[in-house]
Formats: structure tokens, sequence, C-alpha cells
């Protein structure tokens, strides 16, 4: 797969990637990463709160790609956020990947009063050569604004829910004219749209899954998708999405699919702050 885009620190970083949120059975996420790898995947995403990033590192060493082929993502948690334990936290994140490196480490959620300082502490770590690019995660637009301000570093990425049902065209426009790539996770709204009567429709004239055509609308937006799976099959069929292009005016049919639909939450930590 060389579909790719540049972030803003010159580095290349694939359109598509594996999501590992819960997978937590054993060898779970190191055997999916092996099915991803073997499809063409070279981006693994994972964080510290899922609780695997040990089974990702023996993924990672067990996949027989060289390491510098692959891109490798993990997050800092809320708790070592509040805490002020961002190089720990980071620490025991590549001791548990077994890694001497991340290509890319987000700040998972803007945790109020705590994502200012946090960011300075990832911008020690990008200049460590340690985390090659760094970005957020759930960020709006209100919370770059004020990195931007207390900041000369720009975020690489930022990591939000994007689906055809959840389009938030304001953040992922001011995202791209800052230089910030866009990444989405749950790119499949948990198969929420998988059964949508446009989107089945536009399966049928594509001779694709709706999955497929919700993943490569996105990739077409120039927007990075993590979808998760930990079945081969599935593995398979959503990285079969670079071998056709949406006309126009089925990409603009789909953008008024948007409903704000979340399928994914906000922890229950911030669960009374107003995103």
């Amino acid at each position: 797969m060389d579909n790719t885009v540049f972030l803003n620190t010159n580095r290349e970083m694939p359109l598509l990637g594996l999501g590992v949120y819960k997978a937590t059975g054993e060898n779970e996420a190191e055997n999916a990463i092996i099915s991803a790898v073997e499809s063409g995947y070279r981006l693994i995403d994972t964080a510290s709160v899922y609780k695997n990033e040990e089974n990702v590192g023996r993924g990672i060493a067990s996949c027989g790609i060289p390491r510098n082929e692959l891109f490798i993502t993990t997050k800092v948690w809320n708790t070592a956020q509040r805490l002020g334990d961002i190089q720990g936290a980071f620490e025991r994140s590549l001791d548990r990947l077994k890694l001497d490196y991340v290509d890319l480490y987000l700040i998972h959620w803007p945790v109020p009063g705590c994502y200012l300082s946090t960011w300075k502490v990832l911008e020690e770590i990008q200049k460590s050569g340690r985390a090659l690019s760094i970005g957020v995660s759930n960020f709006e637009i209100r919370h770059l604004k004020e990195l931007e301000a207390n900041s000369g570093i720009i975020p690489a990425v930022n990591q939000i829910e994007c689906h055809p049902l959840c389009y938030p065209k304001e953040l992922i426009d001011y995202c791209q004219n800052k230089g910030i790539q866009v990444q989405a996770y749950a790119p499949l709204a948990r198969g929420a749209y998988l059964d949508n009567d446009v989107m089945c429709v536009l399966g049928t004239k594509y001779a694709h899954t709706p999955a497929q055509i919700g993943l490569r609308w996105a990739t077409q937006k120039g927007i990075s998708v993590i979808p998760k799976s930990v079945h081969p099959d599935r593995i398979r069929s959503n990285g079969n999405i670079f071998d056709f292009t949406i006309e126009q005016e089925d990409m603009d049919l789909i953008d008024t699919l948007n409903e704000n639909f979340h399928s994914s939450h906000v922890p229950e930590d911030l669960r009374d702050i107003a995103f």
C-alpha cells in the first residue's frame, strides 16, 4: 500500500492503518498485526489505555517487516496527564512495545488544565528523537487554537471520530488549513452505517462493501483511517479500498449522511466536561 500522506514534520504516514482498541485477548493484537502486515498494512495504532502495548510489541517483532518500514502510534492517557507523569508514561509505553522510538505520540484527550503542559513534555520527547512526530486526539478547534497560542509546534495529527454519520467538516477544514493531518478512528462507526440504504446502493454501484465505501470516502478526502478488527478476512477487506474512486457526486451524497452520530463516547473521567 503506497497511499501515504506527508505530515508537517515531513514524515510519511500511511492513509490506512490497523486500530487495536479492545484487542486484549491472548495474542489477539499480535495475530491481528501479522494478518494486517500480510495484507499490506504498515501503520499500527495503539494506546496505553488499551492495555495491549506488550502484545502489539510482540506483533511488531514477529511480523517480519523491518521497523523502519512500520509506522507505530501510541498515546498518553488522562491519568498520566493529571499526575504530570508524561515522561514516565512514555517510557513505560516504549518498554511495553519493546521499541526505541514511536513514529507518532498523541495526547489521547484534552484534559482541562493539563493538556498545555502535557504538550510541552511531548515537545521535549520529540526533540529527543524518541517520537518522530507528536499530535493530539479528540481536540476541537478551541483546544487547537489554545495550543497554537502557547506553542510554536503545530500538532502533526489530530485523531478524531469521523465517518459518514459523523463528519465534523468545520474541524476537518480547520485542521487541513493549519497543516494538521486528520486521522479517523472508528471510521466504520462500529458498524452503524453498514446497512444504510445510500451506502448499500453505492456499494452495489462500485462493487465494494459499504464498509469499503466509507473508508474510501474518507481517504479520498485525505483523511487517514484506522479501522479496528482482529478478523483476518475483515482486515483484508478493509485494506482493499485503493482500487476504485468514488465520483464527486457520490462523495457529496455521502456528506449528506452526517448526523453527528458518535459511536464512541467521552471517557468517564471527562464526562462532566463540555466537549
